[in-house]
């Protein structure tokens, strides 16, 4: 959603870049630039106001002035006032003492709410809450319906005893279905509310009676992130209208340029609590404003990625993983390389998860180009093979390359580069498990690899990092490192826990192997 937005940022502050000093004109021609770029994301205009007023006024002061890199200290100053109009600390859910914890949704009709409702409930779940979907609108057709199918996807429990379609009291239903959760012991109440066409009395009457039925701990507006400006105009009018507590944005991955998300926190002084970026029932997630920032500066978000991870490997998993490494390469078969792939895959998107990382804007058509079925292709290869061949690659000659190439349906030569690719990332893996890290990632600055690297020639070993060449020595610093491990100190699969410097975690080869070439 904020790709142009991203792009129109990135090219103002690479003009800024190399400059030791700026003076007022180049203040003026960023500020000009950053304005042009917030107005063509359909931001609304009393907020790219204010925006650029802050920045000028920072960027013009002495912590610019004084700072060794003006630039980057600019660059600074845009990311902190973009995570303060995004409404600044991350807004939790307040619960209730005494469950169940009640939130009503309401919003316009098509913003979403039904399929939200679904999604809120899945995550509640994750979190170890019981949830309870009650269905309230009673108008739309098939409203019912919908939820009824959304929750049996979802695996979370569902309040209808109405048929709906214009038949039943959605405020009768709301105060029941308080009476079953105290009863059924569902610690959560998710309310899902009718939507109109536009703003009317009606809409906001029956809201409204709705919230005086049930008390909600929070009323969230429900938003379609794609309609710009109307954003902003329909949540003033709920928020005079019925008023509510927080703002969930939907449709976060569609194509639209963004304004909504970046005004409707500063117009409505409400904060933006969640946010939904995709149809699948796991694409809905807290809203972090420091980490949409980050994104839309192109700096990657390490930590929502490193709490998917956290969220989809196993720590016991990972440990033991990790001490069949420590054994050797020839521990890690094909198997093991097949089941981490699919823990991967399990995370989500691909080209979401490498969107996540840091830099990865100059490689941006190279993501979207991506094929996700490329990991589908792999496990199909993988699967072709015997438990022998699995076991040990280095049997598969060209007699057996054919065999597998013809049972999975692919070209001989992409059995044989996934081979290499395995043996690779096998020598990869076992180089991690024994504290090396792993290789730089081109083209993205702080890392090795660069692109002047040749291949076939080693790059230096870091100071602090080379291996004693006393066999007693070296055998006390791998049992170290495997001390380390033990203790937790790494997080799965070499991403960084809490203390850990994100930039230190870079790019797996399988990821860039699934990259279309430049």
């Amino acid at each position: 959603m904020f790709d142009t937005l991203s792009d129109r940022l990135a090219a103002t502050f690479k003009n800024l870049r190399g400059k030791g000093r700026l003076t007022e004109a180049d203040i003026d021609a960023t500020a000009r630039e950053i304005r042009i770029a917030l107005l063509e994301a359909d931001v609304a205009l009393p907020v790219v106001r204010a925006f650029i007023k802050q920045v000028k006024e920072r960027a013009a002061g002495a912590e610019v002035s004084q700072a060794l890199n003006p630039a980057q200290q600019v660059i600074k100053i845009v990311n902190e006032e973009l995570v303060s109009i995004l409404g600044g600390e991350t807004r939790r859910l307040r619960f209730a003492k005494n469950p169940p914890t009640v939130i009503m949704l309401a919003g316009l009709q098509g913003a979403g709410k039904t399929t939200l409702a679904g999604k809120m409930g899945r995550w509640l779940q994750q979190q170890g809450h019981t949830p309870l979907l009650v269905a309230c609108d009673l108008q739309r057709p098939n409203a019912v319906n919908q939820l009824s199918v959304v929750a049996e996807r979802a695996g979370v429990a569902i309040f209808a005893p109405e048929p709906g379609n214009g038949v039943g009291d959605p405020v009768k239903v709301a105060t029941d279905s308080l009476a079953h959760a105290r009863e059924k012991q569902y610690d959560v109440v998710v309310v899902d509310t009718a939507g109109r066409l536009g703003i009317d009395q009606e809409l906001m009457q029956q809201a409204a009676d709705i919230r005086d039925a049930v008390r909600p701990d929070e009323i969230l507006f429900v938003v379609d992130a794609m309609i710009g400006q109307d954003a902003v105009t329909t949540a003033e009018a709920f928020r005079d209208g019925v008023g509510f507590d927080g703002v969930v944005l939907s449709k976060l991955d569609g194509d639209a340029r963004g304004g909504a998300a970046l005004s409707v926190a500063q117009v409505t002084g409400k904060q933006i609590m969640f946010a939904s970026n995709g149809e699948k029932l796991d694409d809905f997630d807290a809203f972090h404003p420091d980490r949409m920032a980050s994104r839309i500066l192109g700096m990657g978000d390490m930590l929502t990625l490193i709490e998917k991870a956290e969220q989809t490997f196993s720590q016991q998993e990972a440990e033991k993983m990790a001490a069949k490494l420590a054994k050797g390469p020839k521990e890690f078969t094909l198997d093991d390389f097949l089941a981490q792939m699919e823990q991967v895959r399990k995370m989500g998107s691909i080209s979401k998860l490498l969107g996540m990382m840091p830099g990865m804007g100059q490689m941006k058509d190279q993501i979207n180009n991506l094929d996700e079925r490329d990991v589908d292709r792999t496990a199909a290869i993988i699967k072709s093979m015997t438990p022998v061949e699995r076991a040990e690659p280095t049997l598969i000659n060209g007699s057996r390359r054919a065999r597998i190439a013809k049972g999975s349906g692919v070209d001989v030569s992409a059995v044989k580069n996934l081979v290499e690719r395995f043996f690779e990332a096998r020598k990869m893996m076992s180089k991690m498990a024994q504290g090396g890290g792993m290789p730089g990632m081109p083209g993205v600055p702080g890392m090795g690899g660069g692109p002047g690297r040749k291949k076939g020639k080693q790059q230096k070993k870091a100071k602090g990092k080379r291996q004693s060449g006393n066999p007693m020595k070296r055998k006390q610093e791998e049992q170290e490192a495997a001390d380390r491990r033990a203790a937790g100190q790494t997080g799965a699969f070499g991403l960084p826990q809490d203390g850990q410097a994100p930039e230190d975690f870079e790019l797996p080869k399988e990821f860039k192997d699934l990259l279309p070439p430049k």
